[in-house]
């Protein structure tokens, strides 16, 4: 595989578009002192002309995944689009200035996608493919 392990895609369903330019953060969890649940930044992205994110990690069990301590292990992630930007620049409000999704990953070696739908007022989620 030559993308990230982790892809996601948006799509702006109130006008039957791609989203553009839309930030991404993908976080890690663990427990942290006194057992409070930690999200750790992983990485960051931005979605392309297509609204796609392929790049948000290194490609899986590559020497740079390795280097940059990168590599996909089982555990709960969190994916954060900020898709404010996006709306701002095509003259629409946002209600949701973030919009966070936590997800398991239980086999480190299948690919995860996480397509996003979004309006100005509402989104939905889903397992991709």
């Amino acid at each position: 595989m030559s993308k990230s392990p982790i892809t996601c895609h948006v799509l702006d369903v109130s006008i039957g578009r791609p989203a553009e330019g839309v930030e991404v953060t993908l976080q890690v969890y663990h427990k942290g002192p006194g057992g409070i649940d930690v999200f750790n930044p992983l990485a960051q992205g931005v979605t392309d002309g297509d609204g796609r994110c392929s790049t948000l990690l290194p490609p899986r069990n590559s020497a740079e995944a390795k280097d940059t301590g990168q590599e996909l292990r089982a555990g709960i992630y969190k994916i954060i689009f900020k898709p404010t930007d996006y709306f701002e620049k095509i003259g629409r409000k946002c209600f949701y200035p973030w919009v966070e999704i936590t997800f398991d990953i239980e086999n480190p070696d299948e690919h995860y996608h996480i397509p996003l739908l979004i309006s100005p007022y509402s989104y939905v989620t889903y397992r991709g493919s």
